[in-house]
């Protein structure tokens, strides 16, 4: 912190620190606060001549925290953070000025009581990145609903449109094990018991989120996030499997996770396992890749990429410096 920084804004600090690490010493709170342990037992006595409960224990654990009952003041952020939660709700395409979105909203009422030399730097960010209207996000409410589901294990009867051009919602039965995110979508991971199978739902196409009594018990060792990949990834028209001459990591940086299934078959190889529809738009992921790579099968998909190539190859044989006609 500024050593310049006034007691009262040291204090405040040192009522941050202690709310967001109960139990933490003196010793340690002085190094946080850039002073000595005396002093920031000094801010500490500033605190509780406010008014402040800070209670102390001594011995090998003991430290400092806040009593019960104290009903804490607004939230300070640092500007990083402050930029950091702009950011997040810009990446979620929110928009600050859309009253009718409650992320929005909060942002902008944050953003309005935000100190000038923080909310300067978020105000800039948020005229900079306009909200993108691309993705149509879940309702709040029904998102909560679906998340408190998940968490206390309930059943939920969901009212649920297919399409954008479902005029009416169908009614399922759902044990909701987990929410993912990917790309900007909200997924719903879980049994449907009207369809007795795996499903993943889209939260956005969710209007109605009804809990029923049954409870549930999700999978063991349960990986939402892959589950979700894996759905997403399989069940198109044209099977891919590919082998790369590289590790499964450096391959996860070159190409979206929507392809398919990476798995290691050795140091410095891997396999992709996916499916597509579209052989040409997987061709031209695949050229992003800079290591050898073998097609296994799907003679679509090698179809694509020798036309891709062709395209490239014949984009170079123009003699340089002859101007287009």
């Amino acid at each position: 912190m500024d050593d310049d920084a006034s007691p009262t804004a040291k204090a405040l600090l040192a009522l941050e620190l202690i709310q967001n690490s109960p139990g933490i010493t003196g010793d340690r709170l002085g190094r946080r606060l850039g002073v000595t342990d005396r002093a920031a037992r000094r801010y500490v006595g500033i605190l509780r001549e406010a008014g402040i409960p800070i209670e102390s224990t001594s011995g090998r654990y003991g430290g400092y925290r806040i009593g019960r009952g104290f009903r804490v003041p607004p939230l300070m952020f640092s500007t990083a953070e402050a930029l950091g939660l702009m950011m997040a709700a810009l990446g979620g395409h929110h928009s600050v000025s859309d009253v009718t979105d409650p992320a929005g909203s909060a942002l902008a009422k944050i953003i309005r009581v935000l100190p000038t030399a923080v909310a300067g730097p978020a105000e800039a960010i948020r005229a900079m990145i306009p909200p993108s209207s691309r993705l149509a996000m879940p309702d709040p409410e029904i998102a909560a609903s679906v998340v408190r589901g998940c968490s206390e294990r309930h059943r939920l009867r969901l009212g649920y449109r297919r399409g954008e051009c479902d005029v009416e919602a169908f009614s399922m039965d759902v044990d909701p094990w987990a929410v993912s995110v990917r790309h900007g979508r909200w997924y719903l991971l879980g049994w449907s018991h009207t369809r007795d199978a795996q499903r993943v739902l889209r939260i956005d196409r969710i209007e109605s989120a009804e809990p029923l009594p049954d409870t549930f018990t999700p999978p063991e060792g349960l990986d939402p996030a892959q589950a979700v990949q894996d759905h997403l990834s399989a069940g198109w028209r044209y099977q891919v499997e590919i082998v790369f001459e590289a590790s499964a990591e450096q391959i996860a940086r070159c190409i979206p996770g929507s392809l398919g299934r990476l798995e290691d078959l050795g140091p410095d190889r891997s396999r992709l396992v996916g499916s597509t529809d579209e052989p040409d738009w997987y061709a031209e992921r695949l050229a992003f890749v800079r290591v050898p790579f073998t097609v296994m099968d799907c003679p679509e998909l090698r179809a694509a990429l020798e036309t891709l190539a062709h395209r490239l190859l014949e984009s170079t044989k123009a003699p340089l410096g002859v101007p287009v006609p």
